[in-house]
C-alpha cells in the first residue's frame, strides 16, 4: 500500500502481527485512564514483537524529556507520538522522531487552522479530533474533514497522518475527501475499548487497497 497505516492502541500480540508492511504499531504507554495503557515493562514486551518492516509508536500524553528518552533507549520505539505539550530539553535526533498531535476543529469554512511547525523540527505530524481530556485519541470521534483538508491543501509535501473516528467503513471516503499521508485507527477495528478485531483490522486494511487500486492514491 502506498498510504501508511498505523494501528494505534495495541495490546496483544496477536493484534501486532495484524500490521502491515510499511506500516506502525501504535501503544498508549502509561497514560491513565486508557483502556489501552501500558506499563513500560509491557510495551517494550510488544514492540519486539513487531515484525520487520513496520515501525513502533509510542502515544503519550504531555510527557517529561526524561520519559521521552525512556521511550526510545529502554522501549526501543522508533517514534513517539505527543499529544499536549512537546517537552523542552530534548536533542535534535529526540525532537526529530516525535509526532505532535494537532487537534483539528470543527473549523468554519473561513476560520483559523491550527498552527503547524517547521518539517525541519517535526516531518510527521498527526491530526485528531479536539478534546477528549487526557486520553489521547481511541474515542471513534471524528477530525473535521474539511479543515484537515484545507490544512493538508496549505502544506503540500507535509505527512500528515488523519486519526479521529476512522473504520473500515469510512476510510475510502476519508482518503479521497482529506488526501492524507497516512491514516491512524484505534476504536473502529475493536469489538470492545482496547480489544482489536482482527476482521475489523484487515477489512481496513482492504478498504485503503481498494481504494488505491480504483486510482485514489
Amino acid at each position: 500500500m502506498r498510504t501508511f497505516v498505523k494501528f494505534c492502541g495495541l495490546t496483544e500480540a496477536a493484534a501486532v502481527a495484524e500490521v502491515p508492511e510499511g506500516g506502525a504499531a501504535g501503544f498508549v504507554v502509561e497514560v491513565s485512564g486508557s483502556p489501552r495503557s501500558l506499563s513500560l515493562e509491557r510495551a517494550t514486551e510488544l514492540v519486539d514483537a513487531v515484525p520487520p518492516g513496520r515501525e513502533a509508536w509510542a502515544v503519550v500524553v504531555a510527557p517529561t524529556a526524561g520519559f521521552v528518552r525512556r521511550l526510545f533507549d529502554e522501549v526501543g520505539v522508533d517514534r513517539v507520538q505527543v499529544h499536549g505539550a512537546i517537552p523542552d530539553g530534548l536533542d535534535y535526533l529526540e525532537t526529530h522522531h516525535l509526532v505532535p498531535s494537532l487537534p483539528i476543529g470543527p473549523v468554519p469554512p473561513d476560520g483559523p487552522l491550527p498552527a503547524v511547525p517547521p518539517v525541519e523540527t517535526f516531518p510527521r505530524l498527526h491530526l485528531d479530533a479536539p478534546g477528549g481530556g487526557p486520553l489521547p485519541g481511541g474515542r471513534g470521534v471524528r477530525a473535521d474533514w474539511d479543515a484537515a483538508a484545507r490544512l493538508i491543501d496549505a502544506h503540500p509535501g507535509r505527512k500528515f497522518l488523519l486519526g479521529g473516528g476512522l473504520t473500515p467503513e469510512n476510510v475510502a471516503e476519508a482518503l479521497g475527501s482529506v488526501r492524507p499521508w497516512g491514516v491512524d485507527v484505534s476504536s473502529g477495528i475493536e469489538s470492545a475499548p482496547g480489544v482489536k478485531e482482527t476482521a475489523r483490522m484487515r477489512g481496513f486494511l482492504r478498504a485503503v487497497q481498494a481504494f488505491e487500486e480504483g486510482g485514489g492514491a
